[in-house]
């Protein structure tokens, strides 16, 4: 009877944490049910005597009877609770799941290779770990240039340090195949640059290499107007600014005219009106020698770029730092791109 008694009380507890209709049909189960508490109070009697038999099986009944009635009145009072709030309508869309979405830098790589690849390049890639006979002497870099300099790369034991540009693929595409060749070279770039809004340690950058016969600074120059005005706009205007490379002669940095003020002048291009977006060149006779080329038969123009750079420009990102902070912020912006 004891028992009994203690599992009234636990019964009334456990009514008092119902709040939906599953927990009320939890709870009618567990106590009055097939396989309920009350049931295996009901196959125990068989070990008592018929007096006893008879008292608990009335105990029982009352109980029964006491549980169902206030498992009844909270059907109710839940039932009430469901009909406030509404029921849940099933054609109704759930939540939704935010899709992810390709990187900036993501985005501007594939553009780039797409152009070029439509004009008949080809992708090409290197290692990221280096030789400084690649990474410097084969492009015709003087061992007292500064980028050798210790405080300008990242220097590894054994000659070896963390690639500089992409340039050194250059040599090694060169080394493999005869000309004529047209490749592009996509990859991560290092250098020990103070991260500031313009400048990152870690970079990425393009490479593009044609060499062939009869190769002039035309090609070149028509080459970089066709890709620049695919990216960024058929209005824009492009020129080219007589520059220095060690592995190019004559060298030229590329601009293109502002975006924003279309090339009147504004905050944006320093009031020049123009925006720099790579550097380019014929490829020096020095790195024809390298790669085993004869400079004499065969000729060839180069470029690089930013792709941060490029990134900037083509979507208005004042600072570089944004590509690396993994702010989904700033990255949900380009979902759909």
């Amino acid at each position: 009877m004891n028992s009994l008694d203690r599992c009234l009380e636990e019964f009334h507890k456990d009514a008092q944490r119902v709040r939906t209709l599953d927990e009320l049909n939890r709870l009618k189960g567990r106590y009055v049910g097939r396989k309920g508490v009350l049931n295996d109070y009901l196959k125990q009697m068989k070990a008592l005597s018929p007096e006893k038999r008879r008292e608990t099986g009335q105990k029982i009944n009352q109980l029964k009877k006491i549980m169902e009635e206030e498992i009844s009145q909270l059907q109710k009072v839940v039932g009430q609770s469901t009909k406030k709030y509404g029921k849940v309508d099933l054609t109704l869309p759930g939540n939704a799941i935010p899709s992810g979405s390709f990187h900036p830098i993501t985005l501007i790589l594939n553009r780039i290779i797409e152009i070029f690849f439509s004009l008949g390049f080809r992708v090409e890639e290197g290692p990221e770990i280096e030789t400084e006979y690649y990474n410097f002497e084969a492009l015709n870099f003087p061992s007292e240039h500064p980028a050798r300099d210790e405080q300008d790369s990242f220097f590894l034991p054994h000659n070896y340090l963390l690639r500089t540009h992409t340039s050194p693929v250059q040599i090694r595409t060169m080394e493999k195949y005869p000309p004529p060749l047209k490749v592009v070279v996509p990859g991560r770039c290092y250098r020990r640059d103070p991260m500031d809004a313009t400048h990152s340690m870690v970079f990425h950058q393009v490479e593009g290499l044609v060499v062939a016969e009869g190769i002039s600074m035309g090609h070149l120059k028509g080459t970089i107007e066709l890709f620049s005005r695919r990216l960024f706009g058929a209005n824009r205007k492009v020129r080219f600014r007589p520059s220095f490379f060690p592995f190019t002669e004559p060298s030229a940095e590329v601009d293109i005219s502002c975006g924003v003020c279309a090339g009147e002048g504004c905050r944006s291009c320093g009031y020049s009106g123009w925006l720099e977006i790579m550097g380019a060149g014929l490829v020096h006779p020095n790195v024809f020698k390298s790669a085993g080329y004869n400079p004499e038969a065969i000729r060839g123009f180069a470029f690089g770029m930013g792709v941060e750079r490029i990134a900037m420009l083509k979507y208005g990102i004042p600072d570089i730092r944004l590509f690396f902070e993994n702010d989904l912020y700033f990255l949900s912006q380009f979902r759909g791109l």
